[in-house]
C-alpha cells in the first residue's frame, strides 16, 4: 500500500459524532479510517492521569472548579455535556491507563499533555513507561517546552513534539521560522506542530533545513488542507475528520 499524501490526526476524537476525549469518539476515528487521534491529559488532585482538555471542568461536564481539585473517583461520576450543553448518558473522563489499553495499539497517539501539573510529566512518563510496546506509535506534545524536556528524562526515547500557538501568526514568517526551529531544538522534538496561518513555503523550507518536521493543528477547512497539501506537511490535526479523509481521497487519485 502506498503511504498517504499527508497522516491525518482526529482531534479529540471524531467530536461530531461523540463528546470529545471519551472513548467512543476515539473508537470512531479508528471506524473511520483515522491515521491517528489527539488526546490530552491532565492530572487530577489524587495525581491520576485523566484524558480531559480543559483546566475548568464546568467547559465540558456537569461539575465545576480546576480538575485538579477532584479525586478521580469524583470525575469519573460527572457526565460529559454534548454540544448543546446537554450531558451525555453513560459518559465519563477515562484515565490515561483506561485509554492506553482500549485504544493503544489500534492507532497513532498524539498525546498533548497539558499544564500547568508541575508533576505531570514525571506522572504521565512513568504511566508511558508501562506502555514501551506502544513508543513507535506515539509523539507526546505541548505547548510547554519545559513539560517536554522533563518528560524526555523519565521517557528517554519517546517522540516529542513542540506545539506553537497560533496567537504568534502576526509574526513575520523569518520570525516564525527562527523561533520555531530554536525552540524545537532545544526541546529535543522531532517536529514542531503550526497553526496554519504560520505556513509558508520559506517557514517551511527554513524548519526542514533544521533537521525538523513540520506538522499542523486546526486544519479545519478546505483552503487549510489545500495549503498543508501543496507544502508537503506530513501530518495534520483537524476537527472535521470525514472533510480530510474526503480531501486526501480526492487529490490522490
Amino acid at each position: 500500500m502506498n503511504k498517504p499524501i499527508f497522516e491525518i490526526v482526529a482531534h479529540r476524537g471524531v467530536t461530531e459524532d461523540f463528546p470529545e476525549n471519551t472513548i467512543p469518539a476515539f473508537q470512531r476515528a479508528i471506524e473511520l479510517g483515522a491515521d491517528a487521534v489527539e488526546l490530552d491529559v491532565r492530572l487530577t488532585r489524587d495525581h491520576v492521569p485523566v484524558v480531559y482538555h480543559y483546566y475548568y471542568l464546568k467547559v465540558a461536564t456537569t461539575l465545576s472548579g480546576p480538575i485538579f481539585n477532584y479525586d478521580y473517583a469524583e470525575l469519573k461520576e460527572t457526565q460529559i455535556l454534548d454540544k448543546d450543553g446537554k450531558p451525555t448518558a453513560g459518559s465519563y473522563i477515562p484515565t490515561f491507563v483506561e485509554f492506553l489499553e482500549q485504544i493503544g495499539g489500534r492507532i497513532g497517539l498524539e498525546i498533548e499533555i497539558k499544564g500547568p501539573e508541575g508533576q505531570a510529566p514525571q506522572i504521565i512518563g512513568n504511566v508511558l513507561n508501562d506502555f514501551k510496546s506502544l513508543w513507535s506509535s506515539i509523539e507526546v506534545t505541548s505547548f510547554e517546552p519545559a513539560l517536554l524536556h522533563t518528560l524526555k528524562t523519565t521517557c528517554p526515547g519517546i517522540t516529542v513534539d513542540l506545539l506553537l500557538p497560533r496567537s504568534e501568526a502576526w509574526m513575520g514568517a523569518d520570525v516564525v521560522a527562527y523561533r520555531s526551529a530554536e525552540l524545537g531544538k532545544l526541546t529535543g522534538a522531532r517536529a514542531v506542530h503550526l497553526h496554519p496561518t504560520q505556513l509558508t513555503r520559506d517557514v517551511v523550507d527554513y524548519i526542514a533545513g533544521q533537521s525538523l518536521e513540520i506538522h499542523s493543528w486546526d486544519v479545519n477547512d478546505q483552503d487549510a488542507l489545500q495549503l498543508c497539501a501543496d507544502l508537503g506537511i506530513p501530518k495534520l490535526c483537524t476537527d472535521h475528520l470525514q472533510q480530510a479523509l474526503n480531501f486526501r481521497a480526492s487529490i490522490s487519485k
